[in-house]
């Protein structure tokens, strides 16, 4: 079926660009975060191989995403919700345990994480809801929003991953707050949210609880559960202005930071490109958030402008909780760095989520405001 060429006018290039270059310089400092020095030489892990062939399957993702009118996503809102319950739900019969949490399903060729599908499902199935209410969200209606978005972060959070989970909250409060609340909903939140934070302390696992002491004094146990943010500090105050330059940098080739990676991707990346690279990266990361904000306003229907904004938060999140995390602002939770962390489905679900904002972008023109 051929294509309108209005589509391919109306692509917003410099989403699309900013996407491509976040990926390849990820992928530039997951090469460098894969290796480790030995006295003949360095040798380098495969990740950033892996990371190579999840991108290309990314771009193809991303692709078939633009391709349809994203107005049908309405259709599969709730069938895909249930699917992706479902497939938590088999995490806790099936799943594939890694460092100590079942988080993974083994499909004999890849392993899948349902906690990345869960991603998009809360997108969609937030966007529908909200694009039909047509007045600022009251407590009946916010406790129905929030409870579809907490039947999905629940079992995440029980894996347990309670970064993936707090995001997914995170990402239907940001739409929630696009679309509106009464001004009493708005006071309430602002002394119950504060108030009950207390009693989440209950709840959490010892190893939560040790990151949270650990966040507020890493001293307390600098060989232990405070070696990550302590390294972390290092490697980051140690790349100076300019930075200690590509493959130079002590604290990931020399192996003292863990999870280099992954999680603290983004203290090779200060490391060896300092505080100039570093800022280069951040203004990367605005731009490609400012474009979001552009869609989102420019968006010819709610449904369209809710999907938008709601990738918006997600990406948003995740930078700002990845950032302070690396720099000891905020505790570690194990939320990575998009396009910078390695990681195949959040790979694969990033450049999807691209797609979804280009086909937003694509099809304005096309139809009228609803």
């Amino acid at each position: 079926m051929p294509i309108d060429r209005r589509l391919i006018l109306s692509i917003n290039w410099p989403l699309l660009g900013l996407a491509v270059v976040l990926f390849l310089l990820g992928t530039v400092n997951l090469y460098s975060a894969s290796g480790y020095r030995l006295e003949e030489g360095m040798s380098l892990a495969p990740y950033f191989l892996r990371q190579l062939v999840w991108g290309a399957m990314g771009l193809g993702g991303m692709i078939l995403v633009m391709l349809f009118d994203y107005r049908h996503l309405k259709t599969i809102a709730w069938p895909l919700f249930w699917l992706t319950l479902i497939l938590l739900a088999a995490v806790f019969f099936a799943g594939k345990t890694i460092y100590g949490a079942r988080r993974w399903l083994d499909l004999g060729f890849m392993n899948f994480q349902p906690s990345e599908l869960a991603k998009i499902a809360v997108l969609i199935i937030g966007a529908r809801i909200l694009a039909r209410e047509r007045e600022p969200l009251g407590f009946v209606r916010l406790a129905y929003v929030l409870g579809v978005g907490l039947l999905l972060a629940g079992p995440i959070i029980r894996q347990p991953d309670l970064g993936t989970g707090l995001s997914l909250v995170l990402i239907l409060g940001g739409m929630i707050l696009y679309h509106g609340v009464t001004p009493g909903v708005f006071k309430t939140a602002l002394i119950a949210i504060p108030s009950m934070l207390p009693l989440a302390w209950l709840f959490l696992h010892d190893y939560q609880k040790r990151r949270i002491m650990t966040f507020l004094d890493p001293t307390t146990d600098p060989l232990g559960s405070g070696y990550h943010i302590i390294q972390s500090q290092i490697a980051i105050g140690s790349g100076g202005f300019w930075g200690k330059g590509f493959l130079q940098g002590t604290q990931s080739q020399l192996r003292f930071l863990p999870e280099r990676h992954t999680d603290f991707a983004v203290a090779v990346f200060c490391e060896e490109w300092g505080f100039v690279g570093t800022m280069v990266l951040l203004t990367l990361f605005c731009l490609f958030l400012h474009q979001m904000v552009n869609i989102a306003k420019d968006a010819r229907d709610l449904f369209g402008s809710y999907l938008t904004a709601g990738v918006f938060f997600y990406f948003f999140w995740q930078i700002l909780i990845n950032t302070g995390m690396v720099l000891g602002l905020m505790p570690v939770v194990g939320i990575p760095l998009p396009f910078i962390s390695y990681g195949g489905s959040s790979t694969l679900v990033n450049f999807c989520l691209v797609g979804l904002v280009l086909n937003v972008s694509m099809r304005r023109f096309l139809f009228k405001q609803s």
